[in-house]
């Protein structure tokens, strides 16, 4: 397991992280989220020991990374997968961590073939794409077969094959009873992946929960209804004290766990429904509800080029 109490880090008059505490649990995967300067990347170095907290501690199976016997047989990570030399071979990379690790050569092979890159494993690894990239970084974190593993944006640059096969990995090894924390932008993937989310904005913590409770407690659940008989069903809805919000396109919306209320009514009153869809927010919608006030940068429309700048862009002049 991993905690943190009162975690925080400060640059200079800048914090970066302030009165953090969470635990990640074994046996699920805790999904890491906030938005780009949160302080995630920081919250991470300092579980691993690269950077030192100002206040407070984090432990790992309560101890500080660097107290750990053989740390790289507790905890393996992946930070930072272009942090590896691009001569070497992706086997000899593995091989030099595995040497210093006293971890066996033959293990290097097993996650070599785990990731999938046993028929690369003697290229240099300057040569490989980003999705391989992250593929080997996953190995080095698997090379001391650990009980608890961080992983930073692991899907980065990985095709829909490949980010089928981390999510799998990632539950796979929290059902052997590990450890699994994971950071990550993809919020479509991470509503696929994470069973437990700790969200941070501005180095704080805002919510730390299940997955389903984060959602519902960030987000609008409705029931979307169509039908033709739109006016009847209307009313109909009225008559019952049941509030309506006319959403266009011949559909109407109620907000609340209320399908079966409303096919029940319709049934009494013999009309016919073309749609009866409870709707719940994605996870991507309620993130970004709950984090708005604490996004660093915030972009905005900007007005629309004027004429005479717009007719230079077309005709190929330079401009300015």
């Amino acid at each position: 397991m991993i905690e943190a109490v009162g975690l925080t880090k400060r640059y200079g008059d800048k914090t970066a992280v302030y009165n953090l505490s969470f635990q990640v649990r074994p046996g699920m995967v805790t999904g890491f989220l906030g938005p780009n300067g949160s302080g995630k990347s920081t919250t991470m170095r300092m579980i691993l020991g690269l950077d030192n907290p100002t206040a407070g501690h984090v432990t790992i199976g309560g101890h500080p990374y660097r107290r750990l016997p053989s740390a790289a047989r507790h905890v393996g990570a992946l930070l930072d997968a272009k942090a590896v030399h691009g001569g070497r071979s992706a086997r000899n990379h593995l091989l030099s961590l595995a040497q210093l690790s006293g971890i066996p050569q033959r293990r290097v092979d097993e996650v070599l073939g785990v990731v999938g890159l046993q028929d690369v494993a003697r290229r240099r690894s300057k040569g490989f794409s980003l999705g391989m990239g992250q593929r080997l970084g996953i190995a080095a974190a698997l090379l001391g077969d650990p009980q608890v593993l961080l992983f930073d944006e692991p899907v980065n640059g990985l095709d829909p094959e490949g980010i089928l096969w981390v999510r799998n990995l990632m539950k796979s090894l929290a059902a052997e009873g590990r450890t699994v924390f994971v950071s990550s932008h993809l919020m479509s993937e991470m509503a696929l992946t994470a069973d437990h989310l700790v969200v941070i904005g501005q180095g704080r913590l805002l919510a730390d929960t299940t997955m389903a409770d984060f959602i519902a407690r960030n987000s609008r659940a409705f029931v979307r209804v169509r039908s033709p008989q739109y006016e009847q069903l209307r009313d109909a809805l009225h008559q019952a004290g049941i509030t309506v919000v006319e959403a266009g396109g011949g559909a109407l919306e109620v907000d609340g766990d209320m399908a079966e209320p409303i096919g029940e009514l319709a049934a009494r009153h013999h009309l016919v429904l073309h749609e009866l869809s409870p709707r719940q927010a994605s996870l991507e919608e309620a993130f970004m509800r709950l984090t708005a006030e604490s996004v660093e940068y915030h972009a905005h429309s900007g007005p629309a080029p004027d004429r005479e700048w717009r007719g230079d862009l077309e005709h190929g002049k330079k401009v300015g």
